[in-house]
């Protein structure tokens, strides 16, 4: 037996084991087999497939693979219980949501004893960071549901959503779905992760105790045929977190839907040490950024970035405290790293490792019997490495140095992908020069991991797109209320039989990069009045055109750089200068239109005024965290936007489309109106004596249904709006698919322009990205 003094002598960590009684107990209080929980109630199990501990193989439970007819039910269930629902009013869904809060934190240590069975998670993890984390989610939403109708009038629930989550977190994923959900007055049908289901039911059952509505919340396990099911579904939204390539899968099936959809993907974060930082801290962050949750983490900090005059203390320090880690049963409190969730996981990190041409380091610990992986550092990488560039999901560490901030800049954004970012420096001012050049959403100063109900969570690039948390997060989950007309298409004037042909001939041609440029294909078409008369010539662009003009935007980036001030000023003078031309545009529109252009060219010069007035004023938020910390909620410009403009207002449709995406800082590449081009083409002279950079905005003119395509397709287009009269909808999401950039389309809906849907936050939003800045602060 050892002795007290041996103890002290080695101190050697002892066991800990955390009792397991209450969470079996449960599962036999079932038989060990589940149904479904649609209506309120547990179905009668069906086919049924093993949920097992990772950690052990053991088998903990059965539960039902759900089929197409079991998500009809649940959707039906939803469907039947949405609109009482939402009319129960917000001050009532708070108190529910406080109600499952509570009840959440009453059962915190079954909850997080039944996620470290079913996960292989640490119980530490699942005890003191995701059950606290899942009642804080509750308790904010609840706030939000409460002051909802009073800060945010006019907008209304989605109706049913959808919720695909994964297997890493499983209870705090669905907190992060459901309570945004149900605080908006919607309904949900949940599909948890096929390997770990277990906590998401036991939610489900003690939502009954909170009082929360049948059919307001609906489970239905299974695999990913489940899960294509309910995408697939009349849901009117889907609430995705997984993998890239099924996020890229579910754009393209719910394109054209109408569904609202927010994805939250994969990432490969970098973690940047400069040479100033407090190396025994950056180690220990380390630690947590890739090995929480055996690194199975969408943010974790799997690509170390190390100043080159560090790289080797900083690699040794590491080393030495990788051996140090601890590996065993997920139960034991003194377990730092736990099981891997399943040995297929298991066996694709060992064949990604394997496959590395980097120096491998596994940490000398011992590594238990079954589905365990060592916690794995891999140096000598290039940037082009397979590893440094795809995401491992699992206790591997991949490295590379670095000399200058610029280059470490340039490196961290060498991915496909835009989740998180750790940068560990003591000069704050190097820190906050680096945050907003990173590409992600959510950028960690000297910390890793911090995570709060308040702060918005959520990525860019093939990261995906969309918020969990705040106010942003619930916006996701809202629409105006009220439904729009569906759009009339207008019709170009026909060649007519006799033609009025006056003055010199005049062909507008496109405007890319700041000067006129002929349509790469040499063709053009007429454009002719209501009353037979040749308007003018313009060109017929095409996918080169497309590609010429996204090159001018991106070589423009230097407008996102500009202050709000500045962007004003200029968008000030565009207006002006409009104004100065007011009798000659509204000429042109009377002409294109066969109706008075006076109030559409003044409703346009309005619009300019108005986001030159927002450029300097749409600010970010210091987010209210229950920690000492500061977290800066910052709205960033999109990047590159292109976009089909509406048909029905040439001039003015054209404008509310570029005001609010310039002065957020985006540049821009716009197809006018295809029935009345020459607005925009005239408009162009304006912008010509107005200081507008060469490059920010570019308009190619030509087919909407000839030009959506090679737009929305394109790989450096981060964003694309479409308003056409052409049924665009569907074939906009679909190529968006390519690097899932965001999408803004009208589903064949009409837009009243001249009204307060023309303009304001709706706009300025699509325009901007929320990136989270958190910034820890004492000793």
């Amino acid at each position: 037996m050892t002795t007290v003094r041996e103890i002290f002598d080695s101190m050697a960590y002892g066991p800990a084991p955390e009792g397991h009684a209450e969470a079996l107990a449960w599962i036999a209080g079932h038989q060990g087999r589940f149904g479904h929980w649609i209506n309120g109630a547990f179905t009668v199990p069906g086919a049924v497939f093993e949920t097992r501990n990772p950690a052990t193989g053991k088998v903990l439970a059965e539960v039902s693979q759900g089929s197409g007819d079991d998500v009809a039910s649940a959707v039906a269930a939803a469907r039947a219980a949405q609109g009482k629902w939402a009319k129960a009013g917000g001050a009532a869904r708070a108190r529910v949501l406080y109600a499952l809060a509570r009840l959440v934190q009453k059962h915190s240590r079954l909850f997080a004893v039944l996620e470290t069975l079913d996960n292989g998670k640490p119980i530490r993890e699942a005890r003191d960071i995701d059950i606290p984390l899942v009642a804080r989610h509750f308790y904010y939403h609840a706030g939000l549901a409460q002051l909802l109708g009073n800060e945010h009038p006019g907008l209304s629930p989605l109706g049913v959503c959808g919720a695909v989550i994964p297997w890493n977190f499983p209870l705090l994923m669905l907190a992060w779905k459901v309570a945004p959900a149900l605080a908006a007055g919607n309904t949900v049908v949940l599909k948890p992760a096929e390997y770990t289901p277990l906590t998401a039911l036991l939610f489900a059952e003690i939502s009954r105790e909170a009082g929360l509505p049948k059919g307001v919340l609906n489970i239905v396990t299974g695999d990913g045929d489940t899960g294509a099911a309910l995408v697939s579904a009349e849901v009117d939204k889907i609430a995705f977190t997984g993998s890239t390539s099924v996020g890229r899968m579910i754009r393209a099936a719910t394109a054209g839907s109408g569904k609202a959809l927010t994805l939250e993907l994969g990432g490969k974060s970098p973690y940047i040490v400069f040479d100033d930082a407090d190396i025994d801290s950056a180690v220990e962050g380390l630690v947590d950024a890739i090995w929480f949750n055996g690194g199975q983490v969408c943010c974790a900090g799997s690509r170390l970035l190390v100043q080159e005059g560090i790289a080797d203390r900083f690699h040794a320090k590491l080393k030495r405290r990788m051996d140090g880690l601890r590996m065993g049963d997920p139960l034991d409190k003194c377990i730092d790293v736990g099981a891997i969730v399943d040995p297929v996981q298991l066996a694709t990190i060992r064949g990604m490792v394997e496959g590395s041409d980097g120096e491998i380091y596994h940490a000398a610990c011992a590594v238990p019997e079954g589905c365990f992986y060592p916690p794995t550092l891999i140096t000598g990488l290039h940037a082009a490495s397979r590893l440094m560039q795809e995401e491992i999901f699992g206790p591997v560490l991949v490295s590379m140095t670095f000399r200058t901030p610029g280059e470490a800049v340039e490196l961290a954004n060498n991915t496909r992908y835009g989740l998180a970012a750790s940068i560990w420096t003591e000069n704050v001012n190097l820190a906050l020069d680096m945050a907003p050049k990173v590409k992600a959403g959510v950028v960690w100063v000297n910390a890793t991991n911090l995570f709060d109900a308040a702060a918005g969570f959520g990525g860019v690039r093939e990261s995906g797109f969309g918020r969990e948390g705040g106010w942003e997060g619930l916006m996701a989950y809202l629409k105006p209320a009220g439904k729009a007309k569906v759009l009339a298409a207008p019709k170009a004037v026909a060649t007519p039989e006799s033609a009025v042909v006056e003055g010199i001939d005049r062909t507008a041609k496109l405007y890319i990069g700041g000067k006129q440029a002929r349509p790469d294909g040499g063709y053009s078409k007429a454009v002719w009045s209501a009353k037979g008369k040749l308007l003018g010539h313009v060109g017929l662009g095409n996918r080169k055109d497309v590609r010429n003009a996204v090159e001018a935007a991106h070589a423009a980036k230097g407008w996102g750089k500009a202050t709000g001030h500045n962007k004003a000023q200029i968008l000030y003078y565009i207006g002006e200068n409009l104004s100065a031309r007011a009798g000659e545009f509204a000429a042109r529109i009377k002409d294109l239109t066969g109706r008075d252009g006076a109030a559409e060219v003044e409703a346009a010069v309005n619009r300019l005024l108005t986001h030159a007035a927002w450029a300097d004023k749409y600010d970010g938020s210091v987010k209210q965290v229950p920690m000492r910390a500061v977290a800066l909620a910052m709205n960033e410009p999109v990047g590159v936007i292109g976009a089909l403009c509406p048909d029905e207002m040439p001039l003015l449709g054209f404008v509310s489309i570029m005001a609010p995406a310039v002065a957020m800082g985006n540049t821009c590449v716009l197809v006018p109106s295809e029935v009345a081009p020459l607005s925009a083409t005239d408009f162009y002279q304006v912008l010509d004596t107005s200081d507008l950079p060469a490059g920010v905005v570019n308009i190619v003119t030509g087919s909407h249904k000839e030009l959506a395509k090679p737009l929305a397709g394109h790989l450096d287009v981060d964003a694309v709006w479409s308003f056409s009269s052409t049924s665009l909808s569907a074939q906009i999401e679909t190529e968006a698919a390519g690097n899932l950039k965001r999408t803004w389309v009208n589903h064949g809906r009409a837009r009243d322009w001249m009204g307060a849907a023309g303009e304001g936050r709706e706009f300025l939003s699509h325009a901007t990205a929320i990136k989270t800045i958190w910034v820890p602060y004492g000793e």
